[in-house]
């Protein structure tokens, strides 16, 4: 019985099976709670919402438990009737668009469904785009399956937050996987899509300095980038459209200078009290993600390159000003490759449970809710273990050597011990 219950864990299909049922049930639940009223948070994080002018309009109103969902279809409804995109809308939702007018025009496809429908759809998009793009990976079977297993509470709280972040996920893992595949047209297309859905997604065109063919890569780039500014103009028209860029512009430098979010800057503010670093830390963030890159000896290296994959995808987490709680699927991806594209250590396997318990357990209900408000959430600890992870992939990156490979990837079926 145990030996079939294990062996039914380890296949993929039935992992997708369990994800696609997460999406759904995720969905079923955010539309039967129905709505609540707002009630005015007494300590709101730094956010460009933490203006009284915006927080009074929302006294009285009713809320979904699903309002991410609300932003993303209203926002095709603004787009088509040329409405500021980037605007305030109390009466449909909490809080702004902050996406591009393309991903206004993509929302259009389930706009018109029925909530229930529409946000099960999306939130199994999410679900399949982490899944697919996780047996892109050169592991073998049984270790994307531990990875699937490992991601999939961080999973469920972007499917329960009705976020983007598992479809960013498996795009820029999908790039990798397709580069890897010498799948050029099909890794431009994912990485420009994901950039189009959240701008950070351009972290994974440095992907192409490993590859043969740059040159069609950045053609490719760039063909697929004006294809997708267009788009929306099926729709609206040109100078309507000049106008929702500009207004998108214009809202992400007000909410840039607003936030800190689940990061390193809000860790060093929660714990030790430093405040306004927040340029000075990005900018010792960006050189220290580059330097590994000076290493072109080690392209070649499918170990570096995972081992890049994997500090790109926890970076842009860890240093986003915007992070949350349900952001964290994707550098817990980046941890789960880190871990299985090294040798077996006990002081790795140690920092892994460290990621599963205070990242992805810590703020569930397993932990009691006075541990979360005391301790949890106001020293961001979610964020720390993620931290620790990306310096120790940094390291790695450094000390890597040519000669010095990881069991064959592909071949090698370790497990978590």
């Amino acid at each position: 019985m145990l030996q079939n219950i294990r062996a039914l864990l380890f296949k993929p299909h039935f992992i997708l099976v369990v994800y696609i049922a997460l999406a759904v049930i995720a969905s079923i639940q955010a539309v039967m709670l129905g709505l609540h009223d707002f009630h005015m948070p007494k300590v709101f994080p730094a956010d460009i919402m933490n203006k009284p002018e915006y927080m009074n309009q929302f006294i009285g109103r009713q809320l979904t438990e699903y309002n991410n969902y609300v932003i993303f279809k209203c926002s095709y409804f603004h787009l088509i009737h040329g409405t500021d995109l980037y605007g305030l809308y109390p009466a449909e939702h909490w809080d702004f668009y902050k996406y591009s007018p393309t991903f206004a025009l993509f929302m259009g496809s389930i706009a018109y469904l029925p909530d229930f429908l529409g946000l099960s759809i999306w939130n199994i998009l999410n679900a399949i785009a982490v899944f697919f793009a996780i047996r892109m990976l050169p592991f073998g079977v049984r270790k994307q399956c531990l990875i699937l297993w490992f991601v999939a509470l961080e999973l469920l709280t972007c499917l329960q937050n009705n976020q983007s972040n598992g479809l960013m996920c498996g795009l820029i893992i999908a790039a990798y996987g397709c580069m890897e595949q010498k799948k050029i047209v099909l890794a431009t297309l994912w990485l420009v899509l994901a950039m189009y859905i959240k701008v950070y997604g351009a972290i994974g065109f440095c992907l192409f300095l490993f590859y043969p063919g740059k040159l069609k890569f950045i053609l490719y780039a760039m063909l697929w980038t004006v294809i997708f500014a267009a788009l929306p103009l099926l729709v609206t028209p040109m100078h309507t459209l000049a106008w929702q860029y500009q207004n998108w512009a214009n809202l992400m430098i007000a909410d840039a200078a607003a936030a800190r979010g689940l990061s390193v800057a809000g860790w060093l503010y929660s714990w030790f009290g430093i405040e306004n670093v927040k340029m000075y830390v990005t900018g010792i963030g960006i050189v220290l993600f580059l330097i590994p890159f000076a290493r072109f000896r080690l392209y070649s290296n499918e170990v570096f390159k995972l081992l890049i994959l994997a500090s790109m995808l926890i970076w842009v987490i860890i240093f986003n000003h915007k992070a949350e709680s349900s952001t964290f699927i994707i550098a817990v991806a980046g941890v789960a490759i880190w871990y299985f594209a090294m040798p077996q250590a006990k002081w790795r396997t140690a920092l892994f449970w460290l990621v599963f318990i205070f990242t992805c357990v810590a703020t569930t209900d397993i932990f009691p809710m006075f541990v979360k408000k005391q301790f949890i959430y106001p020293y961001k600890i979610k964020a720390v273990p993620c931290i620790i992870a990306w310096c120790v992939v940094f390291v790695e990156l450094m000390m890597l050597k040519a000669g010095d490979l990881a069991p064959a990837l592909s071949k090698g079926e370790g497990e978590v011990k």
